[in-house]
């Protein structure tokens, strides 16, 4: 469910609302936030199977967090990868499933993170996005 919202995400948004910052406040762009959930996806793999982090690495660059087909492409493979590296960890690797459970908060943290860039650059929010979070209607 967690990669159907993020399409349904970026599905809904242009170059320019990927390019967006909240206004008046610091703030990082929109598609910079996906930026991070892919990265997250690559770099928590490798450092499960190590037993150690490894560095950050992201499937895509800084340049691309603006085209919604670079970033939607990139969504459903490390979406895929991540399927398979859970799938095949041990029912006994106790460090794995802490580094799974890490990216789901993590994942879940840009998911918040999200809402409010959809409030606060008065987005339309995806129907996905208001029925599995019970968002209000009005901006």
């Amino acid at each position: 469910m967690p990669n159907a919202l993020y399409l349904d995400f970026v599905d809904a948004l242009t170059a320019e609302h990927l390019g967006s910052r909240l206004p008046g406040l610091p703030s990082d762009t929109v598609g910079h936030q996906l930026w991070c959930v892919l990265g997250a996806r690559e770099s928590y793999p490798p450092a499960a199977r190590a037993g150690e982090w490894q560095g950050f690495t992201s499937p895509v660059t800084a340049a691309q967090t603006t085209h919604p087909a670079v970033l939607r492409t990139a969504l459903v493979q490390t979406a895929a990868d991540v399927d398979e590296w859970v799938a095949g960890i041990d029912a006994e690797d106790e460090a794995s499933f802490s580094y799974v459970l890490s990216l789901l908060e993590h994942e879940t943290q840009h998911q918040g993170q999200l809402i409010r860039f959809l409030y606060g650059l008065r987005i339309a929010r995806p129907q996905s996005w208001q029925q599995q979070y019970a968002l209000d209607e009005d901006f």
